[in-house]
């Protein structure tokens, strides 16, 4: 056992997994460097033997490898059920170097996760031109990569719940790894077949982050540092995209994106020795050793064995997860106060990717629709960009200074109302310029607030046991959402702007509503202390 918990369940069978999975890449090679000689097009070309050995060795790599991470049958339950010992004297330390650390990589790991759809927006046009495929053909890999993020939300936060946390960012690493093939690919569909797994790895490993930061970061800072990590790994990751795409793309091709894919994932897997698992995982499944070993290296020298003794003893356990009576399992969406929580952060989610996926998406043609010049268009939504950046940061320290859940609950209805002022120009025809900036920026702004704090206070409002879970159903909410609002922009639902922004703002002045009324304060707070309101 190692200072960062538990190493691998079955080591040999998840390195050996990693080695048959690269080599199952690198099988791709001569094929793709044949391309050379044809500006990197490989459409129509017949798949070689290396080539189909190395797409039968990728799947078995991934087995191999989740067999290693995976627990004994007997731990797996006991984690599911929950445990009864809970630490919570790292909750009252300051930030240290283990903290730190445990943050660069995370934050590292979370741009890498968003580079990876971030390309689709790259990839489109080359691969379209070389296929000779219509644009609504390519963007069926949008729709693929949306339902696969959705799928994989739900999938890997199971997987954190019942493997750890840790070892569902280190499944997605591979994954990542495995569809690097894409690259390689001479027919369209296979790489709709690979898009589709590698959208279900990045929707996974995003709950899973912030899970793992949730239930190490000491409650003081816990707030401000998961909406920051947020922030900061999604604009590194599409920042990492479209660098990507200018200095590599126009040497190789657009099939040099999916294959960074290999290096890329194999960053965070290099990265795994400062990935340690969650002491409060480890402590749910029976692990009290590992865990105490955790605890050690994220309280800091001023925190002795003996203090962490008496703070076990003295802390037997959260009583909501103890008791015998107690809500186990997704049941608890059904009961009691997570229910109407978990309900108002579903409507908000589904609310949320139909104005992120389908209303913005469709706004530059409204706009051009409304009588607004096309570049002026383009212009106007750059600005509420610009516009949408410092707000950011004034999330962060609403969510650490004011209140989590009112933050929230401010952002969603700032959301609605923008969506109402979009109606009332389409109605009223509303059309000066100053106006409508205003409303872009309000949107973006708040938008990009409501998704910021959406995931990361359904990290804190769950046990332990189904927080992994949790926090992966409702980051699935927003891809589901995103899902529709694609589907009902195909049907042209988004020509009818002024309706589409009423009928958006609906669900979301729901959602708020919901929240404000069943929602619980995290700012400050411990995970525990949090469990035990819930309960009562």
């Amino acid at each position: 056992m190692k200072p960062n918990g538990i190493t691998f369940h079955h080591p040999v069978a998840f390195w050996l997994g990693c080695a048959l999975l690269t080599a199952g890449v690198f099988a791709h090679a001569p094929m793709f460097l044949m391309g050379r000689h044809t500006r990197w097009q490989m459409v129509g070309m017949a798949m070689d033997g290396w080539m189909l050995a190395g797409m039968a060795a990728i799947p078995l790599g991934v087995l191999l490898s989740t067999y290693g991470l995976m627990p004994r049958l007997a731990q797996m339950r006991q984690t599911l059920q929950g445990g009864r010992v809970h630490f919570h004297i790292a909750d009252g330390v300051p930030l240290n170097r283990a903290h730190w650390v445990l943050v660069l990589v995370l934050v590292a790991a979370l741009a890498i996760d968003v580079m990876k759809p971030a390309t689709l927006g790259f990839v489109v046009p080359g691969m379209s031109h070389e296929y000779d495929i219509t644009k609504p053909t390519a963007g069926l890999l949008a729709l693929v990569a949306l339902v696969g993020t959705t799928i994989g939300s739900v999938a890997w936060g199971w997987l954190a719940d019942a493997f750890g946390r840790r070892a569902g960012i280190l499944l997605s690493a591979l994954m990542f790894m495995g569809t690097a093939i894409c690259g390689a690919m001479p027919e369209f569909g296979w790489n709709l077949a690979m898009c589709f797994l590698m959208g279900a790895s990045a929707g996974g490993l995003l709950p899973v982050a912030f899970t793992l930061m949730a239930e190490t970061v000491p409650a003081a800072h816990r707030g401000w540092l998961l909406v920051a990590l947020g922030g900061v790994g999604t604009s590194a990751g599409y920042l990492l995209a479209a660098g990507a795409a200018a200095t590599l793309e126009p040497l190789f091709s657009w099939r040099v994106l999916w294959l960074l894919n290999l290096p890329t994932g194999a960053i965070i897997l290099f990265l795994n020795r400062f990935i340690p698992e969650s002491p409060r995982f480890l402590s749910n499944a029976g692990l009290h050793d590992q865990a105490r070993a955790v605890l050690r290296k994220f309280a800091g020298d001023a925190v002795s064995d003996r203090a962490i003794e008496a703070d076990d003893a003295t802390h037997p356990g959260a009583p909501e997860i103890a008791a015998p009576h107690a809500v186990r399992g997704l049941r608890a969406w059904r009961r009691g106060r997570h229910a109407s929580i978990s309900w108002g952060l579903l409507v908000c989610g589904l609310a949320w990717g139909l104005a992120n996926f389908g209303f913005l998406l469709w706004l530059p043609v409204n706009l051009t629709q409304l009588g607004v010049d096309p570049k002026a268009a383009s212009a106007l939504l750059a600005k509420g960009a610009v516009y949408a950046i410092p707000g950011i940061a004034l999330v962060v320290w609403l969510y650490q200074r004011w209140s989590s859940v009112k933050s929230l609950v401010l952002f969603i209805a700032l959301s609605a109302l923008s969506l109402l002022g979009f109606a009332a120009i389409g109605w009223l025809q509303l059309r000066t310029p100053a106006l409508t900036t205003a409303a872009v920026a309000a949107l973006l702004v708040s938008t990009s607030g409501v998704i910021a704090m959406l995931i990361p206070y359904a990290a804190e409002i769950y046990p332990v046991q189904l927080r992994g879970t949790g926090a992966g159903v409702i980051a699935a909410s927003s891809k589901a959402g995103g899902i529709l609002g694609a589907g009902l922009g195909v049907a042209g639902f988004f020509e009818h702007f002024a309706l589409s922004a009423l009928l958006i703002a609906v669900p979301m002045g729901i959602a708020a509503a919901l929240l404000l009324r069943a929602g619980i304060e995290t700012r400050g707070r411990r995970l525990e202390e949090i469990q035990s309101t819930l309960a009562k």
